[in-house]
């Protein structure tokens, strides 16, 4: 089969799950879950999004539809890591040099997609594997790209998280903070681009992720089970209607669909020119401060998360009122449990304090 047959049989499995996903914008209550994932499709910068709740949350639902509400995106169609043509930077070694040798690359427009981790994924299916024997007999590195080949430009899902080998997570997060993925092998190196929207759920009730590991995720959101009576009832009525005709339910949303599309689209085409000011820099800082949290991971992706926020609701600067609907899914995660501490640190009453101290409005 060729590349470009391989294409075509791609972007076909690709439309026939588009129309089997439930629309993102019909998901029923869950804002801040839904407000993260967005965030992160905006920015991948924030470092991912962990999701964390009980089954039937609509964790893996809101997931799978984020996808639908991406812009397509120009890709080299012969590369299997799916290259921008318009961006060398961002190409793998084939394409920048085929690109050097004057050639022109077939290109096609398609849709973004879910890339998932299988929980027993080997080392070698997740980064990619070298034929060591070809490279020494014949002098030629074969490599065999792995998930975080497909995963580039993507949506890179791993779902209960909490049980994936530490490794394979460290891994992964690695990857996502470099955007490239690196395998070496006997002397032999391989290296391409890996630029994906991580995210990972998980039932905490099932363990939970190392400090050390939930720490590197950007933002992390606990979700639970709707308590309101009619907010269940609606719940319960579109998933009828979606499972009894989902096309017809799907077009029901189809306008708000697209117009969150947009939204996204402007967003990451205004984020570049949103600033934050000194008085709100000073309100990060304060408040990893006061939170007493480790590193400065907390004070970088709050920044990032707030002028992500900013983008999209159109705003040219990040606001104290900004910083406070990211603070929680940014920060919570990464505070400092004592040992037998009775009180808690709280992240929106040390906002407050610190907004006081520092007489800022919203």
């Amino acid at each position: 089969m060729t590349n470009h047959e391989t294409a075509h049989e791609t972007a076909a499995t690709e439309a026939q799950a588009t129309t089997e996903t439930f629309p993102f914008t019909a998901i029923v209550d869950q804002e801040a879950m839904k407000r993260a994932l967005v965030l992160n499709a905006i920015n991948p910068d924030i470092g991912g999004v962990l999701v964390r709740g009980e089954r039937g949350t609509a964790k893996s639902t809101a997931v799978r539809a984020l996808a639908d509400v991406l812009p397509d995106h120009e890709v080299v169609a012969d590369c299997p890591y799916g290259c921008p043509p318009d961006d060398r930077e961002r190409m793998c070694e084939e394409c920048r040099e085929r690109v050097a040798a004057g050639e022109e690359l077939p290109t096609r427009t398609q849709p973004r997609r879910v890339v998932d981790l299988p929980l027993n994924a080997s080392e070698d299916r997740v980064v990619g594997s070298i034929d060591l024997e070809r490279a020494v007999q014949e002098g030629e590195r074969q490599f065999e790209p792995g998930i975080l080949a497909e995963a580039n430009r993507n949506i890179l899902y791993v779902d209960e998280v909490n049980l994936l080998d530490d490794h394979i997570v460290d891994v992964l997060l690695d990857a996502a903070a470099l955007g490239e993925n690196i395998v070496e092998r006997e002397g032999v190196s391989v290296r391409h681009p890996a630029e994906f929207i991580l995210v990972g759920t998980m039932n905490p009730e099932e363990g939970d992720l190392r400090p050390q590991l939930l720490d590197r995720f950007g933002l992390v959101v606990d979700v639970a089970g709707v308590s309101e009576v009619d907010e269940r009832v609606e719940i319960s009525q579109r998933r009828a209607a979606f499972d009894a005709d989902p096309d017809a339910f799907r077009a029901e949303y189809a306008s708000a669909q697209a117009a969150l599309r947009d939204d996204i689209l402007t967003a990451e085409d205004r984020l570049s020119a949103v600033t934050l000011g000194d008085d709100v820099a000073r309100l990060i800082a304060g408040l990893n401060i006061e939170l007493d949290v480790d590193g400065h991971r907390g004070d970088i992706t709050l920044r990032r998360a707030a002028r992500t926020l900013a983008a999209f609701e159109g705003d040219a600067e990040a606001s104290a009122r900004t910083v406070r609907r990211v603070a929680r899914m940014a920060l919570e995660h990464r505070l400092q449990r004592l040992p037998f501490e009775e009180e808690e640190q709280d992240v929106m009453t040390a906002f407050h304090e610190i907004k006081r101290e520092l007489g800022l409005e919203d």
